[in-house]
């Protein structure tokens, strides 16, 4: 976990961005549709971001309404290639039986996360090399994001939009610790994805980049990121190793990455 002024300086770094009554009214609608479980599409949504710039905005509103701790993120890219990053939330750190909600629509993607052990601030002038990114990270996890959108299309329509939602994150499952070696380029592994018994997925699993890596390393060299974010201590999920699967209910889910880790949570 990272120190409570790190926690606290990131959210000041969120909160001082100018939240006009524009953009409060998107953040409160997509906090309803997330409350309630609802739906809608781009076309009735009361504004729609311009810019990422604006989609940031908007998605430090709603983590404030959400109460979003700040310390677990996930990197991914956007459309045109800008690297994006939205929290996590709800987090749910490596219960022994982690109940998270489910929703119509929800997929599920597996995924590693990495914990900083050092801050990777901003480098105006130089760019960080991949050995910096690896150098920075303490331990790896098994992990699992539960992926759903108040905006019907998702990121389809209006990517700007989806980043404004979280990039449709509707929560996190941290499982086991994985040796570090599961970060390297190429690397993949069997893995096994059970809903409610059933197989959903039994393949080699491996990041679509083919390097966990790719997608974090893209946003520390991010220029315009928060200067608070990548903190140590915070945990980051770079990406599925298996795609995104629908979940068509709620019930059991069960992961095993290998032969020897595997994690489990429930959806209701």
């Amino acid at each position: 976990m990272p120190s409570s002024a790190a926690v606290e300086m990131t959210k000041r770094d969120m909160t001082s961005m100018p939240a006009t009554p524009e953009i409060n009214a998107s953040a409160q609608q997509l906090y309803s549709l997330r409350c309630d479980g609802s739906q809608i599409p781009t076309a009735q949504l009361v504004s729609v971001p311009s810019t990422l710039e604006d989609a940031i905005v908007v998605q430090s509103q709603l983590s404030k309404l959400e109460g979003a701790d700040l310390h677990a993120w996930k990197v991914a890219k956007s459309p045109s290639g800008d690297p994006v990053a939205a929290p996590l939330h709800p987090y749910l750190d490596n219960l022994p039986r982690a109940v998270l909600s489910w929703r119509r629509g929800m997929k599920i993607e597996v995924e590693i996360a990495v914990e900083l052990s050092q801050d990777l601030p901003v480098r105006k002038d130089t760019s960080y090399e991949r050995a910096d990114i690896e150098a920075a990270i303490s331990n790896a996890y098994l992990g699992a994001e539960l992926v759903w959108s108040g905006i019907s299309e998702g990121g389809s329509i209006s990517f700007p939009a989806f980043m404004a939602d979280r990039l449709g994150n509707l929560g996190y499952v941290r499982g086991p610790a994985l040796p570090l070696a599961v970060l390297q380029p190429g690397s993949s592994t069997s893995l096994k994805l059970w809903l409610n018994g059933q197989i959903a997925f039994d393949a080699a699993g491996q990041h679509p980049t083919k390097d966990p890596l790719t997608w974090l390393w893209d946003y520390a060299n991010n220029h315009s990121r928060p200067s608070t974010a990548l903190r140590a201590g915070s945990i980051i999920t770079t990406g599925s190793l298996c795609g995104a699967i629908e979940v068509a209910g709620p019930g059991d889910v069960s992961v095993q990455l290998g032969n020897d880790d595997d994690m489990h949570f429930a959806l209701s």
